[in-house]
């Protein structure tokens, strides 16, 4: 260990480029730092007064596809990068044909009170072959080392409100800055060196990789480096089957020179330098039929080619103006002022300003505001139209084998990334999702019809690139509701918008094909069941969390557990109600209709007055588990309500008490949202105070631990449900609009616009002491408007592009 210890720490001495191919999540930078400095802004800042140490601390940049993490180091630059589709991995059939037999009998033994023998039948032959799936992947890593060893003045920022990156210091006199963004427009990522002086800027580079990639200089150029390779997984014939993949840099520079030699690039004495990044994969795309079908395996060096090209002709400010023109399109929409404008604040370094949170136990306002703003800023910079969705990492991971493969985890996580589409304004940015989730018919179709003898689709609690559907990971995985909880995003996407259109060519066949496989998988509950003559789930999971049988073993299969009796009907008063909108299926809303009422409802426990987890009162392994998943229908789904049904209402507040305000990000995150519904602002606050302080990286990264994304996404759609909720649907079809219904007493005063409620309205709204000063209603698309403040209401019909004013009574002015 001393040795290994040793061996990093003579590392140092060495300049980036020298140093060998061991990539950690540590890094080095040889420079002595002097005195640290401030950024020229301060608004939308998150900044530093010293390079960062590990990769938690590096500032992440994206355009959907591309990725970076960028250190901000003096004498030695470290930019690690990722591209969207660099997935380990093949498109390939999981589905055990044996499962659709045996299905019953394992049914018959859960309903017989054998859970543990279905248990260990189900695993023998209800898998998937293989049993899990294969990682997103590190694209590689830009290693750069300058001449200045002692600076001053040094800062590192990044402003969240126009996607840039800096790093400032001085050394020896000169004044030097880098500038780092990812532009959407021309697809590369754009680092720009200046200085105060003419002929100060030196620096070296090369590319690295962990494995299966070699840098080298291109023959007909000197002023890029290409780092290219190919994944070497093979298929059980031997074939190759791995992706191709290329990175490639050049060098755009005013006066100096440049020059290469055994593959590191070296600028001397420029006044002005411009590298231009990017990166591509032959990943065949999201083309619904999984055929494995690769693009040519040159595509990636050529496509990066022509994008450098394209990207070279333009002047740095281009290049610039038209990333931020097209970045602040989607951010400038939504703007969150907490606390009194007028009251001078401390303006702390980022790392500096969450130890003082840690400390007091209360984030500052400001920090709280950022943090909303963060979350946005990650979606945007990891989904965009045209990409892959956002992952467990959402864009970035710099490892081969990331913690849970960076996967799509859907039984919470994926869909938790996009809980902030719509209601932050920023919708469009879910179609990732929607275009995975069309690209899962066609193998999930086969996983049902194969593995369950159902029609519809189906997915489990996982998927990847590659289309996997079958159950993965053990017993956990055989849990088939993945489907039915995803088409709950495309169902958001409409009420939010009312795009009619959308809901007939996209979300209503995902919802359909979702729906058939449930109506066919459930089974009628038994005689001595729990729910005799009731339609349940069997077998059925609670994900991730374990009971006790009345025998003392511990278990994790059942039938109809809550969460899945939530979503299901969730998912089935969806279809009734998409059918009713475009006026058509009668017969299958009719079935719908059947099945809604033949399922077993949810229920409270007579022991503790909290709601089941399972269908028998079972006892927990773990109290404290950090899923809630049998609060589903209180958050995300709208069964339980504090105006609709009070009783289940308490009996979910007594089950979020009893499960604790203690957790990971992600699990944190969810129960922030579920005070909310609760109408519970200041224990809303509590859980945000403590993932703030506790479960938060020093780059704002939410830590589960380690970096998972999603805590950051759903604390950001939580934040915003405090200011404006609209989950309950009114008899016309509208959703009741709240206005300041989880308002937390550390937040009595402030203002904030472009939040977006269902039925295709955008809010503003400023408040003062905890009350209502004024909002503005901005009807998108027209129709019935049902406000609620407490015990005011506002009621009006609205046109399209109609704006309403309201007083602090809710009274029209």
């Amino acid at each position: 260990m001393l040795f290994g210890v040793f061996a990093f720490a003579q590392e140092k001495e060495r300049p980036a480029t020298q140093r060998d191919g061991n990539i950690t999540a540590k890094w080095m930078d040889r420079a002595s730092l002097m005195s640290g400095g401030q950024p020229s802004e301060t608004k939308n800042i998150l900044w530093y007064q010293q390079p960062a140490k590990i990769w938690e601390e590096a500032s992440p940049l994206g355009n959907g596809r591309l990725g970076a993490m960028v250190f901000g180091g003096v004498a030695d630059e470290r930019i690690q990068l990722n591209e969207s589709s660099l997935w380990d991995g093949y498109s390939l059939d999981p589905n055990d044909s044996s499962s659709v037999a045996y299905l019953p009998q394992v049914q018959k033994l859960i309903f017989d009170g054998k859970n543990n023998e279905a248990v260990a039948l189900a695993e023998k032959h209800m898998m998937g072959n293989p049993k899990g799936v294969k990682s997103y992947q590190s694209l590689g890593e830009l290693w750069l080392d300058t001449p200045e060893l002692k600076a001053s003045n040094y800062v590192r920022n990044l402003n969240i409100g126009n996607a840039i990156q800096q790093t400032r210091y001085s050394s020896n006199g000169v004044a030097f800055l880098r500038e780092a963004f990812i532009s959407e427009v021309a697809d590369v990522m754009v680092v720009h060196f200046t200085a105060s002086h003419s002929a100060k800027i030196n620096f070296s580079f090369t590319l690295k990789r962990q494995q299966d990639a070699v840098c080298e200089a291109l023959s007909w150029q000197q002023d890029a480096l290409l780092l290219k390779g190919r994944l070497p997984i093979k298929d059980n014939t031997g074939k190759a089957r791995g992706l191709s993949f290329a990175a490639e840099v050049k060098v755009l520079h005013k006066g100096g020179k440049v020059s290469v030699q055994q593959g590191v690039l070296r600028v001397q004495d420029a006044d002005e330098v411009t590298l231009l990044i990017t990166g591509e994969t032959n990943y065949p795309g999201l083309d619904h039929s999984f055929s494995g079908k690769l693009k040519p395996e040159s595509y990636p060096v050529e496509q990066c080619a022509k994008l450098l090209k394209a990207a070279a002709v333009k002047t740095y400010e281009t290049l610039k103006q038209e990333h931020i023109t097209a970045y602040q399109k989607l951010y400038d929409r939504v703007e969150l002022q907490l606390g009194d404008l007028s009251f001078k604040k401390e303006f702390l370094p980022t790392d500096k300003w969450l130890e003082k949170a840690k400390e007091t136990g209360n984030p500052d306002l400001d920090l709280v505001a950022l943090y909303f703003q963060y979350g946005r800023y990650l979606l945007i910079s990891s989904s965009r139209p045209g990409t892959l969705p956002a992952n467990l990492q959402g864009l970035w991971a710099w490892q081969m084998h990331p913690p849970w493969n960076a996967d799509y985890h859907t039984n919470i996580n994926v869909q938790m990334n996009y809980w902030p589409t719509e209601i932050t304004n920023l919708a469009e940015l879910h179609q990732p999702l929607f275009d995975l989730m069309e690209s899962l018919v066609i193998p999930g179709e086969k996983t049902a019809q194969v593995m369950y003898g159902a029609h519809g689709w189906v997915v489990h609690h996982l998927t990847d690139a590659w289309g996997f559907t079958a159950p993965a990971d053990g017993p956990q995985g055989i849990w088939p509701m993945g489907a039915a909880w995803l088409v709950r995003q495309p169902w958001e996407y409409y009420t939010y918008t009312g795009d009619t259109a959308f809901l007939k060519e996209e979300a209503y066949p995902l919802m359909k094909g979702a729906a058939k496989f449930i109506m066919d998988f459930l089974v009628v509950a038994p005689s001595g069941t729990a729910y005799p003559g009731k339609l349940v789930t069997n077998p059925s999971y609670s994900p991730e969390n374990s009971f006790y049988l009345p025998n003392g073993e511990t278990s994790v299969f059942t039938y109809g557990a809550t969460m899945d009796l939530e979503i299901i009907h969730d998912l089935l008063t969806h279809c009734i109600k998409a059918s009713e909108l475009l006026n058509i299926d009668p017969d299958f809303r009719k079935k719908c209709e059947q099945t809604l009422d033949q399922l077993a409802p949810f229920r409270i426990s007579k022991k503790t007055g909290r709601i089941l987890e399972w269908a028998e009162d079972y006892k927990e392994t773990d109290p404290h588990h950090r899923h809630t998943s049998h609060l589903f229908g209180l958050y995300p789904g709208n069964q339980i309500t504090v105006s609709a049904t009070p009783k289940l209402a308490a009996a979910a507040k007594k089950t979020l008490i009893a499960r604790g305000d203690g957790g990971t990000g992600w699990s944190l995150a969810w129960k922030i949202n579920m005070w909310n519904r609760l109408h519970d602002g200041n224990h809303a606050y509590k859980l945000l105070s403590v993932l703030l302080t506790q479960k938060t990286l020093p780059n704002l990264f939410d830590n589960h631990p380690p970096f998972q994304i999603d805590g950051n996404f759903g604390a950001t759609a939580a934040i915003a449900e405090m200011f404006v909720q609209s989950q309950s649907p009114e008899k016309d079809g509208s959703y009741e609009i709240q206005l300041l219904p989880s308002l937390p007493d550390a937040f009595s005063s402030g203002q904030v616009s472009g939040l977006c409620a269902r039925g295709g309205y955008v809010i503003d709204l400023q408040w003062k002491d905890g009350k209502l000063e004024r909002a503005k209603i901005h009807s998108k698309i027209g129709g019935a408007l049902h406000i609620t403040m407490g015990a005011k209401h506002f009621d009006d019909v609205t046109q399209p592009n109609e704006m309403i004013h309201l007083n602090q009574n809710l009274i029209k002015l």
